[in-house]
């Protein structure tokens, strides 16, 4: 018999699991900051200022108008009670039990069982579902399959996820930086380096960016886990999200080429069905909810 799992343990400990892998990102980006800092012969916090300015600018535009960008990058529509009252009804009932705020409510124009939330905050928050969805679950599975995107909501995960992009995007600016104004040095100031440290520079330069990416990506599968125990703990009946997963990895509707790979972890499920590094395994997260 498999060991059970509380969905409050489930969430506590996948909430840890993101704060280290955040702290492995803040790691390499002082580590590459006061490397480059000290083969260019700069001032370490000069550069740290620098990248910290420029990836703040662009994101805190995208963080607040997340909701607005994510919606509007789909085509969805927003929709009324009068138009879908099931959809509606259950996550005005969600939101009533758990004490959020009623987010905005869209629909996508797209066969494929999917959804997703987006949001600075819950006043600030927009659920979206695709027609797919709405046609091909019962009350039950789309009950589980929002519930996990409230889950989303509730635990500030589009806030979470922003914070790890402004550090991904300082790591990507300081080493582009870096790369750039290292082969404009001149040979006389190359020579004034260690050779091997200069190595290690580049080396790092070239190699965090893309270090930080699949930890982006892990952290994007962790706050999944999060967002299913979420629905659980809302709902207190996993089998709604379970058989609405196996739909999911059953359904054979083509996958929505114009959505933004920018926004697909937003998803239930990964649109691009080639494509799995922003999600866990589906049959991993349903053995998960079978043992709560």
């Amino acid at each position: 018999m498999k060991e059970r799992v509380d969905f409050r343990d489930q969430i506590s400990r996948n909430k840890w699991k993101s704060v280290f892998l955040m702290i492995v990102i803040f790691i390499v980006f002082v580590l590459l900051g006061y490397v480059i800092s000290q083969i260019l012969e700069l001032d370490f916090f000069v550069v740290m200022i620098f990248s910290i300015i420029i990836s703040l600018g662009y994101l805190l535009i995208s963080y607040y108008n997340a909701d607005k960008i994510a919606v509007a990058s789909v085509g969805a529509r927003q929709v009324k009670r009068s138009e879908y009252k099931q959809y509606y009804d259950i996550v005005e009932g969600l939101t009533l039990a758990s004490g959020m705020p009623m987010p905005k409510l869209y629909v996508m124009n797209s066969s494929q069982i999917n959804a997703f939330a987006s949001g600075r905050d819950p006043k600030h928050s927009v659920v979206c579902v695709t027609e797919g969805a709405l046609q091909k679950l019962d009350k039950n599975e789309l009950e589980g399959v929002l519930a996990h995107e409230l889950g989303h909501i509730a635990n500030y995960d589009i806030r979470y996820m922003t914070l790890v992009a402004v550090m991904v995007g300082m790591i990507s600016i300081i080493s582009e930086i870096f790369l750039r104004s290292f082969w404009f040095k001149s040979s006389d100031d190359s020579g004034k380096g260690n050779a091997i440290f200069i190595l290690i520079g580049i080396l790092m330069a070239v190699l965090a960016p893309i270090a930080v990416y699949f930890v982006q990506m892990a952290i994007s599968r962790k706050r999944e886990f999060v967002a299913d125990a979420s629905s659980v703990k809302f709902t207190r009946y996993p089998d709604g999200l379970i058989r609405a997963l196996k739909k999911i990895e059953k359904d054979n509707a083509p996958s929505e080429k114009r959505v933004s790979k920018a926004i697909a972890p937003l998803f239930i499920s990964n649109p691009f069905k080639g494509l799995g590094s922003t999600h866990p395994p589906i049959a991993k997260r349903i053995e998960v909810l079978e043992r709560m």
